[in-house]
Parts: structure tokens; C-alpha cells; sequence
């Protein structure tokens, strides 16, 4: 019991497609839902998710409390300089009983305060780069945004004691992993791009 001709494997091919009959004008069958080809595929979003505009705003909110620790840093460098005017020539002797002298003591202050001041000022760029990528950034964005914010929780701790900013960069920072994690602001990321 053959369909069609000996010699073709695959048989005498339907007269209508999955089941449907063929419609006039039509050259191939209709889907077989009858409806969109795209109906099973994930929507994409419009806008930017609430949670991704959240997380957007926090990645603000860090890069200003990096900016006020930056500026923190940098009056502690000139009262620093201005105390060193002060002590010139001096000994000061240090907790094991060395002796070191004013001027190296200072300017070890002074080194590890421009270090923390810069290094606060690269976290404040980075952060506001990455909130600025938002609107038409792609998935690397979010990563970006996620190793930011877990570097931004390491600078919260070591800030805790100035005046809350560490406690606000911590807590932000947990938001903006949670948020950016969240599958919403994947889709956003992942959109396709027209």
C-alpha cells in the first residue's frame, strides 16, 4: 500500500496543511493555531520596567555618595596638609614606641587619603556611566551594574562610619543585584534592537 509513485520515499504529499483545508489564494497552509507565528515567544517590553528604573536610580544615588566620599577624602587631604604645616621638623612615635617623623606620617595620611578620594572617583564615573548605558544599553550593562553594585557593597562597609553613606550605598546596592537580577530588566537587557 503505496502513496504516489514508487520511486519517491516520502510519499504522495497532503492536499491541505496540518489538517486545515487549503483556503484560495493561498499558497501554503495556515498555521496551525490559525494566528500569530510569534504567539509563544516572550513579549518585548515597551518601556523600561519599573524595577530596572529603580535600579537605574540607585546606580545614581551610589555614584552621589562615591562623589560625597570623594569630596570627604579630599578635605581630609587639606586638613591633613594644613596640620603638617604645623608639625614640621617634629618626631611623632607611633603605637609599638618607633619613631617616625612628622613629615613621613603625614604624607602617608595624605597618600592613602588622594588614594581613597581617586578610587571613590572612579566608582562615582563607573556608576554614572552605567546608569546613563540604561535606556539602549544591552546585557552587559546589567552585568556591569551587578559587579558594580557588589563592589559598591565592599565601599559600603568600609564607609559605614561616614555619616550613613555606607549604610546607604549597602542597602542600595543589595537593591540594585536584587533588582537587576530580577527577569524583567533580563528582558529589557535582551530586547531586540530595530
Amino acid at each position: 500500500m503505496s502513496f504516489g509513485q514508487q520511486n519517491n520515499p516520502y510519499g504522495q504529499p497532503p492536499q491541505a496543511g496540518y489538517g486545515y483545508p487549503q483556503q484560495p489564494g493561498m499558497p501554503y497552509a495556515a498555521y496551525p493555531q490559525g494566528g500569530d507565528p510569534y504567539a509563544g515567544m516572550a513579549p518585548v517590553p515597551a518601556e523600561m520596567p519599573g524595577i530596572t528604573k529603580a535600579a537605574r536610580i540607585f546606580l545614581w544615588v551610589i555614584a552621589a555618595v562615591h562623589v560625597a566620599v570623594a569630596g570627604l577624602m579630599v578635605a581630609g587631604y587639606a586638613a591633613v596638609k594644613d596640620e603638617e604645616g604645623k608639625h614640621t621638623g617634629e618626631t611623632v612615635t607611633t603605637r609599638n614606641g618607633d619613631t617616625v617623623d612628622a613629615e613621613t606620617a603625614f604624607g602617608l595620611a595624605r597618600g592613602l587619603l588622594a588614594f581613597l578620594g581617586g578610587l571613590a572617583a572612579v566608582f562615582a564615573i563607573i556608576g554614572i556611566i552605567l546608569a546613563i548605558r540604561y535606556a539602549k544599553g544591552r546585557n552587559g550593562v546589567r552585568v556591569g551594574s551587578i559587579v558594580y553594585a557588589s563592589f559598591a557593597i565592599i565601599s559600603g562597609i568600609f564607609t559605614i562610619g561616614a555619616w550613613g553613606l555606607g549604610l546607604v550605598t549597602l542597602v542600595l546596592a543589595i537593591l540594585t543585584i536584587v533588582f537587576c537580577a530580577k527577569r524583567a530588566s533580563a528582558q529589557w537587557f535582551q530586547r531586540p534592537r530595530f
